[in-house]
């Protein structure tokens, strides 16, 4: 058996993945003659059948798949090896990309990425303040190179630090609610009144809705901030960060109005970055800085009893 080649390997690989030779063409930005070619020298050159080429499309063999999952760990390696290389080749970047999400308390994470910076005068710090599924859209249309937001951990294609637990809580203002509203206030109770809510800020992906009453009058905000101020001045009702509002809730200045029919809701902040993506050293020293930093970031957010 002659030694076989990784583009062989990746042509194969793309053929099962995409489906078939002309998408696997399309996604490896080859022709289709040429992986066609690739996929059957590879086969001359194991002694195997892997591809069933009888019906109306090209399917795996047995072989073949048992051949495609044991293939998976070098296929593996050789990405991160390939972001590795390009990581090493890198100078030190003129910018840096960061995106503020709705969910984080601005002096902190401001603090800690200016400490950083300062010792890093010549990189830029672009700063993006975007809200809902916006630090997501930017980040997969590679225009940040991280994101200080939640995330779906699930999503093979991004990894992350975590920095803190956000509580969220329904707040009103005192006398917004008439006293005809009875306790417990419920959501349907809440229809009838104003909500603030955070102006989703994605361009192109699917609106996201979080926290909001269907039906009830909205007045959309841009971030917390005019979200807070707007329910302290008793013009409407909504969900804040208990780490921006636990000094009026003390006062009460604000008046929570959870409960077991209109729950709060805890999110995990977290610093998240593409893992399919190559990252500079200053990126890299930058995510080394803010996983140090993460634990006193948590100690601050912390509930003070």
């Amino acid at each position: 058996m002659a030694e076989f080649t990784l583009h062989d390997l990746q042509c194969f690989d793309a053929v099962i993945r995409s489906g078939g030779f002309q998408p696997a063409a399309a996604l490896l930005h080859r022709s289709h003659p040429a992986v066609f070619a690739a996929v059957a020298r590879l086969e001359r050159q194991l002694d195997l059948v892997l591809l069933d080429r009888g019906g109306y499309r090209v399917r795996a063999t047995e072989a073949g798949l048992s051949f495609h999952r044991r293939a998976q760990s070098l296929l593996r390696e050789l990405e991160g090896l390939s972001i590795h290389a390009a990581q090493l080749s890198m100078g030190e970047e003129s910018d840096i990309h960061v995106v503020i999400g709705d969910l984080c308390p601005r002096p902190q994470v401001l603090g800690m990425l200016g400490r950083f910076f300062a010792q890093c005068p010549g990189t830029r710090l672009h700063l993006h303040f975007e809200a809902v599924g916006g630090p997501w859209e930017r980040l997969f249309d590679d225009k940040a190179d991280l994101i200080l937001h939640w995330i779906d951990k699930g999503d093979v294609r991004v990894e992350w630090i975590d920095l803190s637990k956000v509580s969220f809580i329904p707040v009103v203002a005192p006398g917004f609610l008439p006293k005809r509203v009875e306790q417990p206030v419920t959501l349907e109770k809440m229809q009838a009144f104003t909500q603030c809510v955070m102006r989703d800020t994605a361009l192109h992906s699917p609106r996201q809705d979080y926290f909001v009453a269907e039906g009830a009058p909205r007045c959309l905000v841009p971030d917390q901030a005019v979200k807070k101020e707007l329910i302290l001045q008793g013009l409407g009702w909504g969900h804040l960060p208990h780490f921006l509002i636990a000094e009026e809730l003390r006062d009460a200045q604000l008046l929570s109005i959870a409960g077991s029919h209109l729950p709060g809701r805890t999110d995990e902040l977290v610093v998240a970055r593409r893992r399919d993506r190559p990252h500079g050293p200053i990126a890299n020293r930058l995510w080394d800085h803010i996983q140090r930093e993460a634990p006193a970031l948590r100690r601050a957010l912390e509930p003070r009893v």
